[in-house]
């Protein structure tokens, strides 16, 4: 579902040279598979995520999302297609304040040829316990409920993987375990491939398939 190919990805410093981010030969993910990607800070967790979401483009290689090549796709595209198959849940939400949990996650389907679909945004915020929540912004919510409500969000418009960045880092660990048992149980229910980044232990502990950045990534092979 997921294939990626001697993906290269490096950033040009201030001095006009250009720093190495990531090198991988090859990463699959299966549809419907859950996979937690382990690493530290600035191991380059957010850059591949972004290039797999077609946020960035790489250096070279091949970005392949159920036969899609991305990579290939012009920026317009890209925006399209990340839209209609990727569901995204960023470290810091994203959510927009002035809207309420359930607009935002109609937000989450309002650009796929699908449109709005108000019962599936219902449902999904009754499936991670926020239904009483709906109408409320996210200035009225704690951060557990709000990032519930992105990851409600980010299945909303039936994405193929979801993506998701560091989502425990805001939430303090009690609620670690809680976030990730619903994004896991809300994927498997939609049978939608995760992929989710971090550097808790705690949190790669309740995945059966964990990939460290560090052994996967050429760049951070050669700095060793």
């Amino acid at each position: 579902m997921l294939t990626l190919k001697n993906v290269r990805k490096s950033y040009r410093e201030p001095d006009g040279n250009r720093l190495p981010i990531l090198d991988l030969e090859k990463l699959d993910i299966a549809a419907g598979e859950q996979v937690v990607l382990v690493g530290e800070s600035g191991g380059g967790k957010t850059t591949l995520l972004h290039l797999i979401a077609g946020i960035l483009l790489p250096d070279e290689g091949q970005i392949e999302i159920g036969g899609t090549d991305i990579t290939r796709l012009s920026e317009a595209a890209r925006d399209r297609f990340r839209a209609a198959y990727i569901g995204y849940v960023f470290q810091t939400f994203n959510l927009l304040a002035g809207f309420s949990a359930l607009e935002n996650v109609l937000l989450g389907m309002a650009f796929t040829k699908r449109g709005a679909d108000i019962s599936r945004a219902k449902d999904l915020l009754d499936r991670v316990g926020l239904s009483h929540r709906a109408t409320h912004r996210p200035g009225m919510l704690s951060v557990g409920e709000q990032q519930r409500v992105a990851v409600a969000r980010a299945l909303a418009s039936h994405p193929k993987i979801v993506l998701a960045d560091e989502p425990t880092a805001n939430v303090d660990r009690g609620h670690q375990q809680q976030i990730v048992e619903l994004m896991v149980s809300a994927c498997r229910q939609d049978e939608t491939a995760l992929l989710l980044v971090t550097h808790t232990p705690e949190v790669a502990e309740q995945f059966s398939r964990v990939e460290p950045l560090d052994q996967i990534n050429r760049v951070a092979a050669g700095a060793a």
